[in-house]
């Protein structure tokens, strides 16, 4: 039995962020149309694209984006690593994931002839936290700090597309490896200078993926109707953050010999924000890979190699 949705149309929110510029592309070139959600009036080069305006603070969105769209991705959410954690910044890192799922589902209320059937939302590794050693499965609690916490509200959110007949799902995303943005350039940037350091003491574990597997993944949860809830994104081998920075530092043929940098010092400059760098979270990719998902760079080293290092 096919058990993959026809082409159509899809709405993609956070189409400005790294893995939006290059899920778009790939949906295209699959024969899929797309409407990209943007706060910013926007244009795309390409014919199958089309830009909206939204305002999720003030809880505006051009109700047109909705036309003809059979799912939803959504990506949307302020950069989490972009500023200090100040009280009134949680607040918007919370509200641009949560209250923008919630503005779409109202429009989708309002719009009771709609065809939407799917909405694949991102999630993230912080729901976590810090759990040492221990396997992270999908069915574990989340943690009681912010980022736990967050994850946790955004997720029930996302999950309430149920109560409008739509298959819902969420993938827990690890660090996204690219040349494009996030962590990778920066730390090979460093390694690059001959100032790469590891932070903490390195035995903290740090689930990642590449790129290409985090965009085919959501294609995979769009496509295939038998996927539903909660999905770690993580590729299957999981590595230490002294791992990940031994074996890029390997790549760029470059030496490590600063001394690590102590969990206080990062604190002491980062704040809240240093716990992403510390803390230790051992994700399971068990359930994806039993639906059926195979990884394109299933291993760190050939993720690493991909990957376009420019001097």
């Amino acid at each position: 039995m096919d058990n993959t949705v026809r082409k159509g149309r899809i709405l993609v929110t956070g189409a400005a962020g790294l893995v939006g510029k290059a899920l778009i592309p790939a949906l295209v070139s699959r024969g899929y149309a797309v409407n990209a959600l943007s706060r910013s009036e926007r244009t795309s080069e390409l014919p199958q694209v089309r830009f909206f305006q939204w305002d999720v603070a003030e809880k505006k969105v051009d109700q047109s984006c909705l036309d003809g769209v059979n799912a939803i991705i959504h990506l949307a959410g302020e950069n989490i690593a972009a500023l200090p954690w100040s009280n009134r910044r949680k607040q918007l890192l919370r509200d641009s994931r949560i209250q923008s799922i919630l503005l779409l589902y109202n429009l989708l209320r309002q719009h009771q002839r709609h065809e939407v059937m799917t909405v694949v939302s991102a999630s993230a590794s912080g729901y976590y936290g810090d759990r040492g050693d221990e396997w992270m499965t999908e069915d574990k609690p989340a943690a009681t700090d912010f980022l736990g916490q967050t994850c946790r509200d955004w997720e029930h959110t996302v999950s309430k597309g149920k109560t409008l007949g739509l298959r819902a799902v969420s993938l827990r995303s690890g660090v996204i490896l690219s040349t494009q943005g996030g962590i990778f350039p920066r730390f090979a940037g460093l390694i690059r200078k001959g100032v790469g350091t590891v932070p903490g003491s390195g035995r903290q574990w740090m689930p990642w993926i590449h790129l290409s597997d985090a965009v085919a993944m959501y294609i995979f949860a769009l496509e295939h109707n038998g996927i539903h809830g909660v999905y770690n994104m993580a590729a299957p081998e999981p590595v230490t953050f002294s791992g990940f920075i031994r074996t890029l530092a390997e790549k760029l043929k470059k030496p490590l010999w600063l001394p690590n940098i102590p969990r206080f010092v990062l604190k002491a400059v980062m704040g809240q924000m240093s716990e992403m760098l510390v803390s230790s979270t051992r994700m399971s990719a068990e359930k994806i890979q039993n639906a059926g998902f195979q990884f394109r760079y299933p291993e760190l080293k050939a993720a690493v190699e991909s990957l376009t290092l420019r001097p």
